[in-house]
C-alpha cells in the first residue's frame, strides 16, 4: 500500500487519450498530476491546448525531458505514437522510471510480429521487461511490473469477450470472427479526411478488413489462453459517434453441450470480483451508450438457432477501458491500491 500521493506525469497529454488520462488522474484519490508533456504544443498554455482544462490546470505544456520527469514523478504515462513512444519509454526506464505505455511498442512477445505490423522496433531489448496490461488476465504479473504495455482498444473488447470461451475450451479455436465498430476518437486527434465530420457523420464503413494491426494482438492473448496458436478474422468498422467500441464475436461451440448460459457462467467465473467487467443476463445486449465515459465493460452471450454459433458481445469506451482508464487500473494494481480507485463513476447517460 502507499500513503503519499503518487506523482504522475502524462507524456503526450494533449491528444484524446492523453487528455482522458489527465482527466482521470485529476479525479483519482491517490494521484497528483505534476505536469502535462507535449511535443508540438510545448510552451502553450494547457487551457489553450485542452479547453476542457481551463480553470482546472494552469501553466504550460512541458517539453519532454527524461531527467526532469524522473526527478519530479513516481510514474509516467506515455501516450505517444508508436516508435516515438518506445524511445521515450527507453529514456525513462534508463532512469528507473515506472512507465505505463499506451502505444503498441511493448505489447508483443514476438519481435517479428511487431515489426511485421509496425516497422523496426527502436529498443527491442526492453520487450522482455514489459507486462501486458489487461488486468483481468494478467493481474498477478502486474503487481511488480515497472513497464506496463496498456492494451489496444479493439483487443480489449474482443479479448475480454472471447477469453472465457477460449480458456474453458467452450468453443473451437478455428473459425473465430471478430466484427467490431469504433467511434471516431479511436483514430486520434490529428486531422484526416477519413475522420472529417462530413465523411463520417452519415455512414458506417469497414476498414483494413482482415489486415488491421490489432488482429495479431488479439491472437496473441487468445493463443496464450488456448495453449496453442490460433488465428481470427478481424473486421473493424468506423461508426458516426465520438466514443465507444462494440465487438460482436462469432465462434463455433466445441460440442453440443455448449450453450449461451454456459458461456455466461464461464465469463462470470473468470471475471468474478472485477470492478470493471459486468456480464449481462441472457437476452440482454451490450450498448456503447451504457458504458460511455466509464471504465466499465458490458459482456453478453447468445447462440444461434439449434445450438449453433456462439455470439460473444462486448461494449467499452475506447478512450477509457480501451486506453486511459485501463492504464489507471494497471496503476492501481501495481501500487496495491483498490483496483477500482478513481474508476468507479458510472457511464455518462444519456
Amino acid at each position: 500500500m502507499t500513503s503519499k500521493p503518487i506523482r504522475a506525469i502524462v507524456v503526450g497529454g494533449t491528444g484524446y487519450t492523453g487528455a482522458e488520462l489527465v482527466r482521470l488522474v485529476l479525479g483519482h484519490p491517490s494521484l497528483d498530476l505534476v505536469s502535462i508533456v507535449g511535443n508540438q504544443t510545448a510552451g502553450q498554455a494547457v487551457g489553450d491546448v485542452l479547453p476542457s482544462l481551463r480553470g482546472v490546470v494552469g501553466g504550460v505544456v512541458q517539453t519532454f525531458d527524461a531527467d526532469v520527469i524522473a526527478e519530479q514523478a513516481d510514474v509516467a504515462f506515455c501516450a505517444l505514437p508508436h516508435a516515438a513512444s518506445a524511445k521515450a519509454v527507453s529514456a525513462l526506464r534508463q532512469r528507473g522510471q515506472k512507465v505505463f505505455d499506451l502505444s503498441a511498442d511493448f505489447r508483443f512477445d514476438d519481435l517479428s510480429v511487431y515489426e511485421t505490423w509496425y516497422g523496426k522496433h527502436p529498443v527491442p531489448e526492453l520487450l522482455p521487461e514489459a507486462v501486458y496490461g489487461l488486468v483481468e488476465l494478467h493481474r498477478e504479473e502486474l503487481r511488480d511490473a515497472d513497464l506496463i504495455a496498456v492494451p489496444g482498444c479493439y483487443p480489449t473488447a474482443a479479448t475480454l469477450a472471447l477469453a472465457p470461451l477460449v480458456k474453458n475450451a467452450l468453443v473451437r479455436p478455428e473459425g473465430l470472427v471478430v466484427d467490431a465498430k469504433s467511434g471516431v476518437s479511436g483514430a486520434g486527434r490529428a486531422l484526416s479526411s477519413a475522420t472529417h465530420f462530413p465523411e463520417t457523420a452519415e455512414g458506417v464503413r469497414p476498414y483494413k478488413a482482415g489486415a488491421h494491426r490489432h488482429g495479431p494482438e488479439i491472437e496473441q492473448e487468445l493463443s496464450r489462453l488456448a495453449g496453442a496458436p490460433l488465428s481470427i478474422t478481424f473486421v473493424p468498422h468506423l461508426v458516426p459517434m465520438t466514443r465507444g467500441i462494440l465487438a460482436t464475436c462469432y465462434a463455433q461451440p466445441a460440442n453440443s453441450g455448449v450453450t449461451a448460459a454456459a458461456c455466461t457462467e464461464a465469463a462470470r467465473a473468470l471475471y468474478a470480483g472485477s470492478p470493471s467487467v459486468h456480464v449481462l443476463d441472457e437476452g440482454q445486449h451490450p450498448d456503447t451508450l451504457s458504458v460511455r465515459g466509464s471504465n466499465r465493460v458490458h459482456l453478453g452471450y447468445a447462440q444461434g438457432r439449434d445450438g449453433g454459433t456462439i455470439i460473444a458481445m462486448s461494449a467499452i469506451d475506447n478512450l477509457v477501458k480501451g486506453a486511459s482508464g485501463q492504464a489507471i487500473q494497471c496503476l492501481n494494481v501495481r501500487f496495491g491500491l483498490d483496483e477500482g480507485a478513481g474508476l468507479l463513476a458510472p457511464a455518462q447517460w444519456p
